[in-house]
């Protein structure tokens, strides 16, 4: 991928599972499928949407360990690939994206923002997603856990996803709803927003975010306030 020229223009860089969309009765229908054969009983969902976030093998691990059940790796693995065929052939069954999504959006592009995709799932399941959803075309670019060598909170994903949009750190925000976002926004140097409707263990407002909206109608405004900042 070459990245554009850098530009003036700004960057936000959107977190996706918890923050652009509610993927929760997706993913947690895939993790009952490869639960059920250890004889685990379907996840309590308001539980479990919490353990989202950090890709399909993570989540495993996660409900695994609520349990009090310890597997093999050889077979985490093999649970993990069983997830991601299902989940790709039903990706967007339950998933929406957040209300007031689409218009946020369309509010910043039409200030000449650069929106982007900067998540931990892997890049064609991102990519699979947002065709869905009939949303690829909002973003310049997307990039997922897999895109690059390492992945967040490792400053290189967000790094990266900023410069392929043609930006750069001082003009560039992150959005997201959990503490890897936070720390990777941190990492970059750019100010972050997070989300209280997505998926996080620490409530939102404990994140140490630089704002905190709780509906999308909030966005451009934050947006707005953290552009406005003198850079530091």
């Amino acid at each position: 991928m070459t990245a554009p020229p850098v530009s003036n223009r700004p960057v936000v860089a959107f977190d996706l599972d918890g923050t652009l969309v509610d993927t929760a009765p997706d993913l947690l229908d895939a993790l009952d499928l490869v639960l059920a054969p250890h004889n685990i009983p379907p996840v309590n969902r308001a539980e479990a949407r919490n353990m989202i976030g950090g890709g399909a093998r993570l989540l495993i691990v996660r409900a695994l360990k609520s349990e009090g059940v310890a597997l093999p790796d050889t077979e985490v693995e093999a649970m993990t690939q069983r997830f991601i065929a299902h989940y790709a052939d039903n990706i967007a069954v339950g998933s929406r994206p957040f209300p007031g999504l689409l218009d946020a959006l369309d509010r910043l592009a039409a200030k000449g923002v650069s929106l982007a995709v900067c998540t931990n799932k892997l890049e064609h399941l991102a990519r699979l997603l947002l065709d869905a959803l009939e949303l690829t075309e909002r973003f310049a670019v997307i990039t997922g856990a897999d895109t690059y060598p390492r992945s967040k909170p490792d400053p290189l994903p967000l790094v990266s996803t900023i410069a392929a949009a043609g930006g750069s750190a001082a003009r560039s925000i992150m959005v997201g709803d959990s503490i890897t976002d936070v720390l990777t926004a941190r990492a970059t140097g750019v100010p972050v927003v997070a989300v209280s409707f997505g998926y996080t263990e620490t409530p939102a407002a404990e994140l140490g975010a630089d704002a905190l909206i709780h509906h999308f109608d909030e966005l451009e405004r934050a947006v707005d306030a953290l552009l406005a900042r003198p850079a530091m």
